[in-house]
């Protein structure tokens, strides 16, 4: 963006502020001024500075929050999940290990319907230990019932971060959001970030209780024990507010677009109008992607890229508009569903959403950057180079493992 650009947005009013932050700091800014009331967590690399930076916001008078410090992240979603049944708006983040301790704690913010929201700063599995990024984390919490958004940028994820707490106080939504992005390559990589006039923010985004709360006035039982006879229609009604929120998160990007001079789509489409070949990736390998695209095109070959940026719901019906009529799909996946069909997570979503609407187009599964292994432009060019040489029906019959050395196991 042009400095002026910048600046014009700047005098329109659009635009209270211009800082260079991490994406856990841009985390921490949307966090402050979307007025959240109760924040609740526990350190963990490589979020950890996204709380702490909330800390101090509260230490310095910034923020009207109560911080809770609390134990463990098992302990920091519980805490969340009183405070937002109170009617409070609430916030945490967390990593990996983190998140996996939370676990039982996600399906009872979703199943009792509380629009909490979650920065995700991504790394990868223990064991072996790694404290660096990658998204199997993210992948292993795929069907908890949270409306879950991936980043490719600090600004994408103080934007997002806004956005959340509208689609999840929306009345026909009531899920918790997780607004993901990547361990160190973008949770400790400064960035430019625009901040917005907070009159705009809190008119876009303000703060609704008009939802069933713990009210002593007004009481109600959370949280029943379900038997058999009720059970399945309780859970059915999270299904059914997932399918609504796909319209709610349309609603949602459209007017933030207009309100804050942005373009967000459920789904980010790179030189796709005569590609035959499409890379579909996430996070913050983006600018990698269409680099390799960019540079396969120099060559003839007709490459394209999509971005995915909601990963639940899943966005089935733009996605298959977009690679209708191409030759193949390759999905860059920075995790792994070992002993699946083909082991890339997104890649077998990806698959299935193609084959559920009648097309029949070759879909690669690639792994690469587990533990934070560099995905660079060139290996994204291979694999380019590769399925416009090879027979793609033949590739998509067994998942493709990239950057790895090999090994005599």
């Amino acid at each position: 963006m042009s400095q002026a650009v910048i600046e014009q947005r700047v005098r329109k009013g659009v635009v209270r502020d211009r800082v260079a932050v991490t994406s856990n700091h841009a985390a921490a800014y949307a966090a402050r001024d979307s007025e959240v009331d109760v924040v609740a967590a526990y350190p963990i690399t490589p979020q950890t500075p996204a709380v702490e930076k909330i800390a101090e916001f509260i230490a310095n008078g910034e923020m009207s929050a109560e911080y809770i410090p609390v134990e463990s992240e098992h302990s920091a979603l519980s805490a969340l999940i009183g405070a937002s049944a109170a009617g409070a708006r609430t916030f945490t983040a967390t990593s990996s290990q983190g998140l996996f301790y939370m676990y039982e704690l996600l399906y009872i913010a979703s199943g009792l319907r509380l629009p909490i929201v979650m920065a995700l700063a991504t790394r990868a599995a223990s064991a072996p230990i790694c404290i660096h990024g990658d998204y199997q984390d993210l992948a292993s919490v795929r069907d908890a019932g949270w409306v879950v958004m991936i980043a490719s940028s600090a600004q994408e994820v103080y934007d997002s971060i806004i956005m959340a707490y509208r689609i999840a106080e929306d009345n026909r939504v009531l899920l918790p959001v997780m607004v993901s992005y990547d361990g160190f390559l973008m949770s400790h990589t400064t960035e430019p970030v625009e901040l917005y006039d907070l009159e705009l923010i809190r008119r876009f985004a303000p703060k609704r209780i008009d939802r069933p709360i713990l009210d002593s006035k007004r009481p109600i039982t959370m949280g029943v024990m379900a038997i058999p006879d009720w059970y399945y229609e309780i859970k059915y009604q999270l299904i059914d507010a997932m399918h609504n929120s796909m319209s709610v998160i349309k609603e949602v990007h459209d007017e933030f677009n207009k309100t804050f001079g942005r373009n967000y789509r459920l789904i980010e489409e790179y030189r796709l109008e005569d590609a035959d070949y499409v890379v579909l990736a996430y996070g913050g390998i983006w600018g990698n992607v269409k680099k390799a695209v960019d540079a396969a095109r120099r060559i003839g070959i007709g490459a394209g890229a999509l971005r995915l940026r909601l990963f639940r719901p899943f966005p089935t019906e733009e996605l298959v508009k977009a690679v209708e009529g191409v030759k193949a799909v390759a999905v860059v996946d920075r995790a792994v569903s070992p002993g699946a069909p083909i082991e890339g997570p997104v890649a077998i979503e990806v698959a299935t959403a193609l084959k559920s609407r009648g097309l029949n187009t070759p879909v690669i599964s690639v792994v690469h950057g587990l533990g934070q292994r560099t995905v660079f432009s060139r290996d994204i060019a291979e694999l380019i180079r590769m399925l416009s040489t090879s027979e793609p029906m033949e590739m998509a019959r067994s998942t493709i493992y990239m950057g790895v050395r090999e090994y005599g196991g």
